[in-house]
């Protein structure tokens, strides 16, 4: 078989990290994969190479789109592919009619209209998924396919590099700087734990905002932003508790690396953690925009050693029959297959 694989994407989040990782998880198969997608990320594009897969990079313009056209019917002309797979809406407005089958794929709650020309349309959620069939998309070509994570044991980071004690708690929030992720909601909750640190690793928009809001809130010398990250895993072995406030939130690849990490997971009830996220049985979740929840709930997973562990025992089995890169193998090849 063989899989055209397209993404436009930003620099980084979270789609633009499964992106990554479900070329990888393909190249572990015996089927061929091409990739089209921007050279906006070097990680990215480095990773794709060291597997020897051909990759085209492509603009995705909204305004002057024929380059990219012309990439994508080229390499379909010569790739010849059995699917190609478009990451969300900016690719999947470039899907080409031909032989071949076309898929739509959705983090989050897009317009089918920007997937007109797929043939099938996969989601992360069940609840994504059915927000596509009640767009007008018929049931049988819509599809839920999970994400993964996949971590590899890794050292704990040195945390006097980060200017961190060793015998204090470690907040980590994975997470672009933008308004839906609820920083701003946590940062406020940090007032009630004044023994707790936290480390931001992601970039954005709001950089400025919240790094003010932290000399506002007197808590600056607890805070840290670490920019975006290419060393999760390392961070995730170094935190205590992996926070992820978000207000908006159709999956949250974050939930499920906590999992895989064994980590406490502390969330907000967005679509995507309230549906795979039991309260007080695989993390704890909290109303979104409560900030004495928040704090409160945090405050029980630093003083609860009973509750930590539980979370943390039933989050690593959900992970382990869910969402590791076997299952997501399994899964997406009987998938293809399906629907050739």
């Amino acid at each position: 078989m063989k899989i055209l694989q397209v993404m436009a994407g930003d620099d980084n989040g979270g789609a633009e990290t499964f992106f990554l990782d479900a070329i990888k998880a393909v190249a572990e198969t015996e089927h061929m994969q091409s990739v089209i997608t921007r050279a906006n990320n070097d990680y990215k594009v480095d990773q794709i190479k060291q597997r020897n897969i051909p990759l085209k990079e492509a603009v995705f313009s909204n305004f002057f789109r024929y380059p990219t056209q012309k990439i994508i019917k080229n390499t379909i002309e010569e790739f010849k592919p059995d699917i190609v797979h478009h990451y969300m809406g900016r690719a999947g407005s470039y899907a080409v009619p031909g032989i071949h089958v076309n898929i739509g794929w959705y983090g989050g709650y897009y317009n089918p209209e920007r997937f007109k020309h797929c043939n099938h349309h996969v989601a992360v959620t069940q609840d994504i998924a059915d927000h596509i069939v009640k767009q007008g998309v018929r049931e049988e070509n819509v599809h839920v396919l999970h994400i993964y994570a996949e971590f590899k044991k890794a050292q704990p980071l040195n945390r006097a590099e980060f200017d961190t004690p060793d015998n204090v708690p470690v907040l980590l929030s994975l997470s672009r700087l933008h308004t839906k992720k609820g920083l701003d909601v946590l940062l406020n909750a940090m007032m009630q734990l004044p023994e707790a640190y936290l480390w931001i690793a992601g970039s954005g928009p709001l950089e400025r905002e919240l790094k003010q809001q932290t000399k506002s809130l007197n808590i600056e010398n607890r805070v840290r932003f670490l920019g975006w990250r290419n060393d999760r895993e390392a961070l995730l072995e170094t935190c205590d508790i992996c926070v992820f406030p978000s207000r908006y939130e159709p999956f949250g690849a974050v939930v499920i690396e906590a999992w895989a990490t064994e980590k406490p997971l502390v969330t907000a009830k967005a679509a995507g953690p309230k549906a795979y996220v039991q309260n007080e049985e695989n993390g704890l979740i909290v109303e979104i925009d409560d900030v004495d929840a928040l704090a409160h709930a945090i405050r029980r997973v630093i003083d609860d050693k009973e509750l930590r562990e539980n979370i943390i025992k039933n989050g690593k089995k959900d992970y382990d029959e869910n969402f590791t890169k076997e299952v997501f193998k399994r899964n997406v090849i009987e998938l293809y297959n399906r629907i050739l």
